[in-house]
């Protein structure tokens, strides 16, 4: 397992993060740790989290996956493992969440100090705002229009002005986004900058063979700016494994909860899909350890996040830190990338 520095911060994290979204509604808190074990016994140090979750998010299991992270790193060094976790924000419903979740310095405090309650720790290594308070196209949404956009939505200054009181108070280390766009990326540098306070350090936004817009403006905007990318969603809702091609995944997300990841529902997804499973049986590898492998090979990446249902799930996704993806099969992709681009943008 490779371990690297992320830029601008003292974060050493692993190549692979453990996702936890499934923690409290596919997994108990007892198949919850034994994952985290399984992880940390691989090499993995970087666990990713949310307030909101486990997904598909509900008031009656909300806190639940970070209720289960803690419990187990409560037994764990702290300092030997990275937690990252995020703050929700408006337009997504979820009135179980502060009575409607909101960006105000009040909303962001309180947020956080529900998040270290659950997690038993007094700081998180990382704190993300989950999406963007302004309306702009995302979870499937490609399509920008100003005339959805909200007059008292709290901005990115008065968004960073509280988040600069968790790290002053020393709750909160590094700062972070989430699905956020070229634009954004650049004001939340240039706020800080015009400001004195703490930059965002990394970005977490999804990438994945049928879906890589994030090589256009934002991989500039990053670059530019040292904001490292965590990519979420590397196999596309599991899609990208290949095990919904037969029919026979019942209890995978897409199956168990069919109004979740509709991103994923447009034509040519799955053409595309089988397309990219049939190259990695060709070079000897399964679809799973050809799409993670992509990711973790582009020099952009800084952390994959990776999630599972099973062990043995879990153990094939970290196999794939072990895949090369030689100059054959790096043309093989491009050829299907000509032919696809991204079906699922």
């Amino acid at each position: 397992m490779q371990h690297r520095l992320l830029p601008g911060t003292d974060l050493t994290v692993s190549s692979l993060c453990l996702g936890t979204m499934t923690f409290g509604e596919q997994n108990s808190e007892q198949d919850a740790h034994q994952q985290l074990d399984a992880a940390v016994a691989a090499g993995i140090n970087f666990i990713d989290t949310a307030e909101m979750y486990p997904v598909p998010a509900n008031g009656s299991t909300q806190g639940r996956t970070e209720a289960h992270v803690g419990s187990w790193l409560a037994k764990q060094p702290r300092d030997k493992v990275v937690i990252a976790t995020k703050v929700s924000g408006p337009n997504r419903g979820m009135a179980w969440i502060r009575g409607g979740p909101q960006f105000t310095a009040a909303q962001i405090v309180a947020a956080c100090d529900a998040s270290l309650q659950r997690l038993q720790t007094d700081h998180v290594d990382l704190y993300q705002v989950h999406w963007p308070a302004r309306a702009v196209p995302m979870f499937g949404s490609s399509l920008y229009n100003p005339a959805d956009e909200k007059p008292d939505t709290p901005g990115i200054h008065e968004q960073l002005e509280a988040l600069t009181q968790l790290v002053k108070a020393g709750k909160v280390r590094y700062l972070g986004v989430s699905n956020e766009t070229a634009w954004g990326v650049a004001e939340w540098a240039h706020v800080a900058d015009a400001n004195g306070l703490p930059r965002i350090k990394t970005i977490q936004n999804v990438y994945n063979l049928i879906n890589r817009a994030f090589e256009s403006g934002l991989v500039e905007a990053c670059h530019r700016e040292q904001v490292s990318l965590l990519v979420y969603s590397p196999l596309a809702f599991g899609l990208l494994s290949g095990k919904y091609l037969a029919g026979d995944d019942k209890d995978g997300r897409m199956t168990r909860f069919p109004q979740f990841g509709a991103r994923y529902r447009k034509p040519f997804v799955e053409e595309a899909i089988a397309a990219y499973a049939a190259l990695a049986r060709s070079h000897g590898i399964t679809p799973t350890e050809l799409a993670l492998a992509f990711v973790q090979s582009r020099w952009f990446v800084a952390s994959t996040i990776i999630g599972a249902t099973t062990l043995a799930q879990l153990g094939e996704d970290i196999g794939s830190s072990k895949v090369v993806i030689t100059p054959e099969l790096e043309a093989g992709i491009e050829q299907l990338y000509r032919q696809y681009q991204s079906p699922a943008l």
